[in-house]
């Protein structure tokens, strides 16, 4: 069983939002023929004081902890020429920890979480290196200065041109980078020509989501239609604002009690100020997401920007709930027709009122889309490519 450094930007337990969730089935899946050594950082209080959970899969745990970024943060990566992204994630004791253990440990192979985490490589490794992306950020922030103006648009743009080249240099030296879909990595091979570029995608745990189980009751009349995930994140937050302006008012016209739950932790105060509006629910952290998605008339994932595989996607389904997402929440899902995509207010207003107007053909729905996860996401599945590239012969 040889040894193996993981790298995580964020300490993947407990599995409680998407880049964890995938961090944490990745370590587990390692875990089984390695062992394994933790190094990352927590940007959780609560998470300091939970790394045990991860004591099952793990030889070592090193866990430092990580300030958010702040207007300092910003100036020294403009003085370095650096990617604030990268910037964000210096830590001179996270470096000299992953020094110390390379240096003590027969470590054979290291794998990298998220590209902030390729820093602390060394400059000429020996090791084997999987480098999982997961997404392509730079492609992000590019989206992010295409639909912004003035200062903040130059931000972003001076983001994405220097996090990709950094992806692109990270890349050409490492025996494999993973992305999260097919799409993902077509993209990154497009935009950087790297070799040796792998879809790894996500998978669901079928036996969590569990419809059949009893779950408490969630408060309330009317049909619940439910949005899930962390909600200081962007692409998050720009998704439950649009759907509040733009679709939530035509379903309350139809469907007077309808509500509308916003489910996540880390509401910032534009997610928290949407609960002023009649029917919007803000709930912040939740015991178990899994009593909210039971509850659910609809799930609804209007995201408008969006990398890889949406968990909150694969998790309502799941669930068997109907799930009525936007192109860019759905893409890199294969659905097999078992999602309602609609592009735009009114298509995506039409889509909510049929499934409510129809709730039979909403359960068919769900159910089909429970039945094609456990078919084609389960973890085991998804994971399966990884140890052939771990064995040298992808």
């Amino acid at each position: 069983m040889g040894e193996l450094l993981f790298l995580a930007h964020r300490i993947p337990y407990p599995p409680d939002r998407g880049d964890k969730i995938r961090a944490y089935h990745l370590l587990r899946h390692l875990a089984r023929d390695h062992r394994v050594h933790l190094i990352g950082f927590a940007d959780d209080e609560d998470d300091l004081q939970r790394k045990g959970g991860l004591a099952p899969y793990t030889a070592s745990r090193e866990i430092f902890w990580r300030s958010p970024p702040n207007v300092l943060t910003g100036l020294r990566a403009v003085l370095q020429c650096r990617p604030v992204s990268l910037v964000a994630f210096a830590d001179a004791e996270m470096r000299q920890a992953v020094r110390r253990l390379l240096t003590e440990r027969p470590i054979e192979t290291i794998f990298v979480f998220s590209s902030q985490m390729a820093q602390y490589l060394p400059p000429r490794p020996h090791q084997r290196v999987i480098m999982d992306f997961v997404d392509m950020d730079s492609a992000k922030f590019a989206a992010y200065a295409e639909a912004g103006r003035g200062p903040m648009a130059w931000v972003h743009r001076r983001e994405a041109a220097l996090l990709q080249a950094h992806e692109h240099r990270v890349a050409c030296g490492v025996d494999a980078s993973l992305f999260v879909s097919d799409a993902e990595a077509a993209l990154f091979r497009e935009r950087t020509g790297a070799p040796r570029v792998h879809a790894i995608e996500n998978g669901i745990d079928t036996g969590h989501y569990d419809p059949g189980r009893r779950y408490p009751a969630v408060l309330g009349e009317g049909p619940l239609l439910v949005f899930t995930g962390q909600m200081d994140y962007r692409p998050n937050i720009d998704a439950v604002i649009w759907f509040a302006d733009a679709v939530f008012p035509r379903v309350r016209r139809s469907h007077p009690t309808a509500r509308f739950a916003i489910v996540g932790r880390a509401p910032t105060p534009a997610v928290r100020a949407l609960a002023q509006r009649p029917g919007i629910l803000v709930t912040g952290t939740v015991p178990d997401v899994r009593d909210w998605l039971a509850a659910a008339a609809l799930v609804v994932a209007p995201l408008q920007l969006a990398r890889g595989i949406q968990n909150k996607v694969l998790e309502g389904m799941a669930m068997a709930k109907a799930v009525v997402a936007s192109p860019a929440a759905a893409e890199g899902i294969d659905h097999a027709g078992t999602l309602r995509i609609a592009d735009g207010a009114d298509l995506f207003g039409d889509a909510v009122l049929s499934l409510l107007a129809e709730p039979e053909i909403a359960a068919a729905l769900g159910a089909a889309g429970r039945a094609r996860v456990i078919a084609r996401y389960s973890w085991d599945a998804r994971l399966a490519p990884l140890d052939a590239l771990l064995a040298g012969s992808a």
